[in-house]
């Protein structure tokens, strides 16, 4: 398997997990153009993929969806809740008919040599997941837009091999910054987002030997640094009750303008 980071931040996330037979994006939150030019340097058409998956329906997820399938008519994946949240989203325009294949969360399902299985998490949409995709003994997921996490969500993010883990902000930064007041409760609240700290205890709960690849990603532009989500996270590992370091873990950041490099699962 290979995963890559298109675009990941608060203005944008588009990622790629595929197998040399099956290709898929989770979000396109993104425009057209900039999929197309990130598809083309992973060797892949627009019309070689094989499902889009949808984590929820905010813009930053699914702004470039309506151009990029009325060119291309890729299946579309997504909780039912999800799904009606796509189709009152007004600006993505006409969407052609037949393409949304709605999934259970927590029911797993295959497309081409891929499993897939979506699992819930805290925000503020209608049905929202994150996704577990596997092949044979190969596991990678994506966790981000998730105010908090438990057992369930731990369970769910286990024997991995590569993960995007949501670092979305500092909570001094959001604390002085310029949100107002309500926006700063909800990005703190349940079903908010991550800050540094908790993705790092988040991710000590997870850690094992196979996890290779760490990648930090739906930075705030206000409220974060990559640098700082970076130390943050490595801090909490070196703090945290486990056999690992901070400094010994495969991590990096996903950049919010351009590609990361490709991770090789």
């Amino acid at each position: 398997m290979r995963l890559c980071s298109l675009a990941s931040g608060s203005s944008g996330n588009c990622i790629y997990v595929g197998s040399e037979q099956t290709h898929l994006l989770i979000d396109t939150g993104i425009s057209k153009k900039r999929i197309d030019e990130s598809l083309a340097e992973l060797g892949i058409k627009g019309e070689e993929l094989s499902g889009i998956l949808i984590t929820h329906e905010h813009s930053d997820h699914i702004q470039g969806l309506g151009v990029f399938s009325r060119k291309y008519e890729i299946p579309i994946y997504a909780t039912r809740g999800t799904i009606e949240g796509i189709r009152s989203y007004k600006s993505l325009g006409k969407m052609p008919e037949g393409l949304y294949c709605e999934v259970p969360k927590d029911e797993a399902f295959e497309i081409g040599d891929l499993t897939v299985k979506p699992f819930a998490i805290s925000h503020d949409a209608n049905e929202p997941t994150g996704f577990r995709i596997e092949q044979e003994e190969k596991a990678v997921a994506v966790a981000t837009d998730l105010g908090v996490y438990d057992e369930y969500t731990i369970q769910n993010l286990k024997d991995l091999d590569a993960i995007v883990l949501e670092a979305n902000h500092d909570v001094h930064m959001l604390e002085v910054g310029p949100y107002p007041y309500y926006l700063k409760q909800r990005v703190l609240g349940k079903h908010g987002h991550l800050s540094n700290e908790l993705s790092g205890r988040l991710l000590c709960s997870i850690l094992n030997d196979k996890l290779k690849h760490i990648v930090l990603g739906h930075l705030s532009r206000e409220n974060n640094f990559p640098e700082l989500a970076y130390e943050t996270v490595k801090l909490e590992v070196t703090m945290g009750n486990t056999p690992y370091r901070g400094d010994e873990i495969p991590l990096m950041v996903a950049k919010r303008d351009c590609m990361s490099e490709i991770l090789f699962i």
